[in-house]
């Protein structure tokens, strides 16, 4: 895709978060009125989220969770902007984002893009770690994009907006904001995203990217005969991570079903019931992190974001369907390894992941010059693990690595 004329500097515009009194009263005027079903004696999890746990979860929201202080620290804690985008085909989007320059002068420019359940917020933990300076390892400017239809970025208005329209954005803000070159980091869609701009923009623009998400394919017995007979060789733990993962295909996949194939329907719900929204997010916060102790003011200031999106919280789940079409399989290739950018590309495995293969077979997805497996951690890796995951980036693009100076007169140093 050949590159459009970025936007322009002046149309950047700060940007404060502050949600209208008015929403937050409709907020809690619906929660007053909540319909619990009913529910099947000693299921637990097994069917879905306790229903004590989301009755404690309402109450809280209801009377004693305060956005206005949640807001406060997004503020404070988030140098935030918009900024109009042209996409081809699909018109002008106005953008949110974070942007937070480093100190140092060789810093490292970093493209930060989430997935679905999250949101900007992931970058809570991470954004003063990667901008810190140090003369023991590298520094990066941060931009965290919030997805279009996530959070406070303009949701677009046609179908058809894929992960090529995606990574446009993603690509004409990093130029907008006078990155050439940059590098990239993501997970979830966030991975498929930045997969995208590497394929799109790479060499030219985007010169290594990095995913806590990673993919591949079993081996051949032709073309990869050792990582083969791995199979055979493989110990329980990582025997249990791979039966894990195809259960996880089979039993914990319906969200995307949805997602992918009739998300208008569902969207109803999501957009008139704060408790039914609750629900759907709160049950893959839990069940894709691993046993990460959950606050109930950090699962409320997530929900909420959605909530008050502003766009509504359904336009954050048709990017299944636009990205890969009205199919469940279709979307699910969208994570597979059917593209293979020839930049630099690092891989950082987390032991809980959704999706967990023998580390051998991401040497399929690219040019695989990094990778690290972590003991614990789940699908949120920036927020569940934020110093391992900023660890691997520092040294995975730091002195001695094979990302190491990527970016054209940016070390990090």
């Amino acid at each position: 895709m050949a590159d459009l004329k970025p936007p322009s500097v002046e149309s950047e515009k700060p940007f404060t978060i502050h949600v209208p009194d008015e929403a937050i009263s409709r907020l809690k005027t619906k929660l007053s009125d909540t319909i619990f079903p009913d529910e099947l004696e000693g299921v637990e999890w097994d069917y879905g989220v306790p229903m004590k746990d989301l009755q404690r979860l309402v109450e809280r929201w209801a009377d004693g969770f305060d956005w206005r202080k949640q807001e406060a620290v997004l503020n404070a804690e988030f140098p935030q902007f918009t900024r109009d985008i042209t996409v081809e085909g699909h018109g002008t989007l106005n953008i949110h984002y974070i942007h937070k320059k480093s100190d140092v002068k060789g810093a490292i420019p970093l493209l930060f893009v989430h997935g679905w359940p999250g949101s900007f917020v992931e970058a809570r933990k991470i954004l003063p770690l990667l901008t810190a300076s140090s003369p023991d390892h590298p520094s990066f400017h941060f931009v965290g994009l919030s997805i279009p239809g996530y959070g406070f970025s303009e949701a677009p208005r046609k179908s058809k907006f894929g992960l090529d329209q995606y990574a446009e954005v993603g690509n004409k803000l990093m130029l907008a904001l006078g990155y050439d070159e940059y590098v990239t980091q993501g997970g979830d869609w966030g991975f498929a995203i930045t997969r995208r701009i590497a394929s799109l923009y790479g060499h030219k623009h985007s010169k290594a990217w990095h995913t806590n998400f990673p993919t591949g394919d079993p081996p051949s017995p032709i073309w990869q005969p050792l990582e083969f007979i791995k199979l055979f060789l493989m110990s329980s733990e990582q025997r249990n991570a791979l039966y894990k993962s195809l259960e996880f295909m089979d039993t914990g996949m319906g969200y995307m079903a949805q997602h992918a194939t009739k998300p208008q329907t569902l969207g109803y719900a999501l957009a008139d019931s704060p408790v039914g929204l609750l629900a759907w997010l709160y049950e893959k916060m839990v069940g894709w992190s691993d046993e990460y102790p959950w606050t109930d003011d950090e699962v409320l200031t997530w929900v909420s974001i959605y909530w008050f999106s502003r766009a509504g919280p359904v336009a954050s789940t048709r990017i299944y369907r636009e990205s890969a079409g009205p199919s469940f399989e279709a979307v699910k290739k969208v994570f597979q390894n059917i593209e293979k950018p020839t930049i630099p590309f690092g891989a950082s495995h987390f032991q809980k992941e959704i999706i967990v293969f023998p580390l051998g077979w991401v040497k399929t997805s690219g040019k695989l010059v990094y990778q690290r497996a972590h003991p614990r951690g789940g699908h949120f890796a920036a927020w569940e693990k934020p110093e391992e995951l900023v660890s691997d980036l520092r040294e995975m693009f730091g002195r001695g690595g094979k990302a190491f100076g990527v970016v054209k007169g940016k070390d990090g140093y």
